[in-house]
């Protein structure tokens, strides 16, 4: 037992908690500090139900080392939690805009058009800024959501190769450190950092994935987990703690948000290394968004041609489209921002500034604020001053349920969160905050919806399910051959899971065969053509498509040394898609989630295991 006196001058405090103050003798010296923070911010409650000394002591002793984690893992510890709980939960009772005094207005930034002169400019200029570039992953949420049970990151991308979210963000992130290192003029062959957000939830199971795929061929040196710890409860307007209510020696806790990413990042010394190892981008995504790596390599080039300090990733969208909006914000006082506005918050702020119609498309036929897919490049040297002022504090919010419209109580607890992209909130009217903006199709197609919940999404709406993710990469991989010059059929629409989608050619490629626009035009020549029907998996690097005309299935694998052309006429029945009840639980949750597998009723499979030059030709 450890035993501690305490001076006289705190003893009035500790009197508002008589259980706890019979206590003290089993408490360190430590204990009763962080048991003086409660109660100097009004959480004697906490105590009311101890019991005397020698009856759950162990309990009582857990109960500091829960509170502890809780203290040393928040930026300015639970006293400034508690601080800012009352200031935004006092200014939610109000019904208080955040917005007050600001107006908006279209910020500057980049569009562009795929496989234009700017776009395949921009893609090449990233690609020689990706050794000096940090990713950063948050991957904090399991797949329950979804559908599916385990973690997100583990789900397949498509089915046709069953690539998970995870190898292939690492495959990327290779293929675009092997591309930056051959036009390095230093001939310094630094590799990527990759930092992976978990949390309680997914950590173990990330760590697993990692270990048993050998990092999907990435040195384990370059991976690091980070693991995000959850924040206390909130169970009313005075911010006291909500106890568990099954425990009442451990408090209530909840996820933070991914805005939790920049106080990990600070507080791990990463960013030091990173700057003394030359490094001067840090990227930030999520997890299930498949298209993304389309997108990257001329958003960095565009970071790196504008200098800008943020640049967010953006997709066109329509007015009053539910996806929040980049936009500026200017305040009566001069303070200036450029931050993604929610979209329920955006149509409101502009009738409220002297836009009668609100949010309203413009002669593009999108509106002029693009929407925000939470994909950031920070520029490494301003985000680590910026982290210094802040300690990797992230502007809060918080969302009570209340139970009726007094708001004097909540229906359940509530606790603050922040989020990644409210990064920019802080920072000074001269950083360089900008967007680039590209299509949908080629950067968006994010996996968050379970086959219900998707079912039930207006037409014309993104369904955002596993079905359409991974019908997104076929459109997607299919618009990029056509682009560069291959006759791909047109799709068909089908109704999957209660969802119609466009079905276009399965169509995949490794990251390391066509990373840029530039290579896979390199890699593709004559007159080529494949079917809707089609499908077809390239798995090797030097794999050229050669008047090729595809009816049918082909999967070609190589290694690097092998250089193959596929040519000629392929024909053969393929493979065929069936479609699957996601109820069916005789089925793999993670086939079931999508509405259909794949029937391999025939098809072309060739291996090139030796070096030299192949070709396949009928």
């Amino acid at each position: 037992m450890a035993s501690s006196t305490v001076d006289s001058s705190v003893s009035d405090l500790f009197s508002s908690a008589p259980a706890l103050q019979s206590n003290l003798e089993i408490l360190s010296p430590d204990q009763i500090e962080l048991a003086k923070i409660l109660l100097e911010n009004g959480q004697s409650h906490l105590f009311l139900h101890w019991s005397e000394p020698g009856v759950c002591d162990n309990e009582k002793l857990g109960f500091f080392d829960q509170i502890a984690r809780l203290n040393s893992s928040y930026p300015g510890g639970l006293a400034a939690y508690i601080k800012t709980a009352k200031e935004l939960l006092a200014d939610s009772k109000l019904g208080k805009n955040p917005y007050d005094g600001f107006s908006p207005s279209v910020p500057s930034g980049e569009n562009l058009t795929f496989g234009d002169e700017n776009f395949i400019e921009m893609e090449k200029r990233g690609v020689v800024e990706a050794r000096k570039a940090a990713f950063v992953l948050v991957a904090g949420g399991l797949g329950e959501r979804l559908g599916y049970n385990g973690i997100k990151v583990a789900l397949p991308r498509e089915t046709t190769t069953g690539t998970c979210f995870l190898q292939h963000y690492i495959e990327s992130i290779l293929a675009l450190q092997e591309a930056s290192h051959k036009v390095a003029s230093d001939g310094n062959q630094t590799d990527i950092p990759f930092i992976i957000m978990t949390s309680d939830d997914t950590h173990s199971r990330t760590q697993d994935l990692l270990e048993l795929n050998s990092y999907f061929g990435m040195k384990s040196t370059q991976v690091h987990l980070l693991k995000q710890e959850k924040v206390a409860c909130l169970d009313d307007n005075d911010a006291r703690l909500a106890l568990d209510s099954n425990n009442k020696y451990k408090i209530q806790t909840k996820p933070h948000g991914h805005g939790d990413v920049h106080s990990l990042l600070y507080s791990s010394g990463l960013l030091d290394k990173w700057l003394d190892a030359g490094l001067k981008w840090v990227l930030f995504f999520q997890d299930t968004n498949g298209l993304l790596f389309n997108a990257i390599p001329a958003s960095l080039g565009v970071s790196a041609t504008k200098q800008y300090h943020v640049n967010s990733l953006a997709v066109p969208r329509k007015a009053k489209e539910a996806i929040g909006g980049i936009t500026k914000l200017t305040h009566a006082d001069g303070r200036a921002m450029v931050i993604n506005v929610e979209y329920n918050q955006l149509d409101p702020l502009l009738r409220a500034s002297g836009f009668p119609d609100g949010d309203v498309n413009c002669e593009t036929g999108y509106s002029p604020f693009p929407g925000n897919i939470n994909q950031l490049i920070l520029e490494l040297g301003s985000y680590k001053e910026e982290l210094q002022k802040t300690g990797g504090a992230i502007k809060e919010f918080v969302n009570p349920k209340y139970k009726d419209s007094t708001k004097t109580s909540f229906k359940s607890s509530t606790r603050l969160e922040c989020m990644m992209q409210d990064y920019p909130k802080t920072l000074p009217p001269t950083a360089r905050v900008g967007f680039t903006v590209m299509d949908i199709w080629l950067a968006y197609a994010p996996v968050k919806n379970n086959p219900e919940d998707a079912a039930k999404v207006p037409k014309g709406n993104p369904y955002h399910s596993a079905t359409s993710g991974e019908m997104a990469i076929y459109r997607a991989n299919s618009r990029i051959l056509q682009k560069a010059g291959v006759k791909v059929e047109e799709p068909v629409k089908q109704v999957l899971n209660g969802q119609e989608v466009e079905v276009w050619s399965r169509i995949t490629w490794k990251p390391k065969w066509g990373m840029i626009f530039s290579d896979i035009k390199k890699k593709v020549s004559g007159n080529c053509e494949i079917s809707q029907k089609s499908t077809m998996a390239i798995t090797g690097r030097n794999v050229f498509i050669d008047n090729l005309s595809l009816d049918g299935a082909l999967i070609v694998d190589s290694i690097d040394d092998a250089e193959v052309k596929l040519g000629g006429s392929i024909k053969n029945n393929g493979w065929t898609m069936e479609t699957v009840d996601y109820k069916d639980t005789s089925v793999p949750e993670e086939i079931r989630i999508r509405g259909f597998r794949f029937n391999k009723v025939e098809q072309l499979e060739k291996k090139f295991n030796q070096p030299g030059k192949f070709s396949l030709e009928d």
